[in-house]
């Protein structure tokens, strides 16, 4: 950064702006870093007063309410970064222009911002921020957060008395009193049904696309499963990264005391039939994911440490058994019955691809997938190596 000297004794702002994160559009957060978009001289006798006054301050703040302890990611921070993370977030609740910070770090100030924004999903009137630094000489005596807000109070207000109308019909079908299990699936095929993946919408970086448009992207999809789940009580945090190599934005959940990874965003699939008919459905492989099934196609930042996710007793399909681990064709044919009679996508999931590989060619190219669902004529699936399944489509008219 350049800085702007007549004398040592002199006082510079340096004012920085810093944009929003963990967008499908991301750009690497070290190049704000290096960029000043605005630099101010302020007279001498200016820089005096300013830096006695912005010393005194410091020494009689009152810090702001810890409200955010059971937050994940404010419980991977320091006891310096979670102060500066509650001054940040008192200042963009109660829509404040600019807050001194407890810190002259930028990096811890930083870390703080992206904590706020992983546990807090609904700030949708902020759009990054800008800090100034004050310094005076070769000593930097204060910044000062300034969060860069979209729109005004009365704005905000009237937004939200939508989005609450709106959230209170969606989660009408979802008790506070059911299990985790049954709130992430609710949660989770909401946002499948409800909401399209739409690049070049309006606000597609927060929940106003999601609540208000039903078209969003992935950044959007994972800021409403964190507001979601925290009207149902149920702990979570917005994880940022790539996907297959592109910028992504995914969530980390809790369910029953276990760690697991969510993608909203991958949650509604489709398929073509030998017509050319376009079908879609619900693809559960996202919903409840360990770590090593994350890491297939998922790859997170390293600003926020993430647990070790290992735990399956919440997977969609060993929850719904659909979980294949023995070769039982007549158990295998009654579940595909079922969902022929009900005109249904199943999925199965295999413990290893020798087995899939068996219910596959019994079912499939022998044929035998007709002893269990009477008249049937076309079959229509789709074989999946990487995730060890077969999916049965027989949602067709």
């Amino acid at each position: 950064m350049r800085n702007i000297r007549r004398r040592a004794a002199i006082l510079m702002a340096a004012v920085i702006s810093f944009g929003g994160i963990a967008g499908c559009s991301q750009t690497d957060i070290s190049k704000y870093l290096q960029q000043q978009r605005q630099s101010e001289e302020i007279p001498d006798h200016q820089n005096q007063q300013k830096a006695e006054e912005l010393k005194a301050q410091r020494k009689t703040v009152i810090p702001p309410e810890r409200i955010s302890l059971e937050k994940y990611a404010y419980q991977q921070l320091d006891r310096t970064e979670q102060a500066v993370y509650d001054e940040m977030l008192s200042a963009i609740l109660k829509q404040e222009v600019g807050v001194q910070l407890s810190t002259t770090d930028t990096e811890v100030m930083q870390r703080a911002y992206k904590a706020v924004c992983s546990d807090y999903g609904g700030l949708f009137w902020v759009d990054g921020y800008v800090f100034t630094r004050y310094t005076r000489g070769e000593e930097l005596v204060s910044l000062e957060f300034s969060p860069k807000y979209t729109m005004a109070k009365k704005e905000r207000r009237q937004l939200q008395r939508q989005i609450d109308g709106i959230v209170e019909a969606w989660l009408a079908g979802i008790s506070i009193n059911d299990s985790d299990y049954d709130k992430a699936k609710y949660v989770y095929e909401l946002l499948a049904l409800n909401t399209e993946y739409a690049e070049d919408v309006a606000n597609s970086q927060n929940i106003l696309s999601v609540f208000l448009l039903q078209q969003t992207v992935c950044q959007g999809y994972a800021c409403a499963v964190q507001y979601l789940f925290d009207q149902l009580g149920i702990e979570s945090a917005i994880v940022s990264g790539t996907a297959r190599g592109e910028p992504h934005a995914w969530n980390l959940i809790r369910l029953d005391g276990d760690y697991y990874y969510m993608d909203a965003t991958w949650g509604n699939n489709g398929y073509r039939n030998k017509e050319g008919k376009e079908t879609s459905f619900t693809d559960y492989n996202y919903m409840a994911m360990t770590t090593a099934e994350m890491q297939m196609d998922h790859q997170p930042d390293s600003e926020i440490k993430l647990p070790q996710c290992t735990a399956v007793l919440n997977n969609y399909y060993r929850k719904e058994g659909n979980y294949v681990e023995e070769w039982e064709p007549d158990l295998i044919g009654s579940k595909l019955s079922d969902a022929w009679e009900n005109q249904q996508v199943i999925t199965l999931r295999f413990s290893d691809g020798v087995l899939k590989d068996q219910v596959f060619r019994y079912f499939v190219q022998e044929g035998h997938l007709a002893d269990y669902c009477s008249g049937i004529t076309q079959i229509n699936y789709i074989e999946d190596s990487l995730w060890q399944e077969i999916s049965f489509c027989f949602n067709q008219s």
